[in-house]
């Protein structure tokens, strides 16, 4: 039986997290965003995937902390 993988690539430092069966070997981020109008990107749809170190190091950078909510219930 063939199994297909896509490859994901983390856009801050072009880390691979091989994804096979639909399930990722380690967990990122994906962002997409649809620009509307009152912005430069008018009718631009961007997407980019950043794995979870470049994640923390992102959101440590950030002037407000970001809400953090433990889940105690893990599916």
């Amino acid at each position: 039986m063939k199994t297909e993988y896509q490859e994901i690539v983390c856009n801050c430092c072009k880390k691979v997290i091989q994804e096979g069966n639909g399930l990722p070997h380690a967990e990122y981020l994906h962002v997409e965003k649809e620009w509307g109008y009152f912005s430069g990107k008018d009718g631009e749809r961007q997407e980019f995937d950043i794995c979870e170190a470049c994640y923390d190091k992102w959101v440590k950078s950030f002037q407000i902390p970001v809400k953090t909510i433990e889940i105690t219930e893990l599916v």
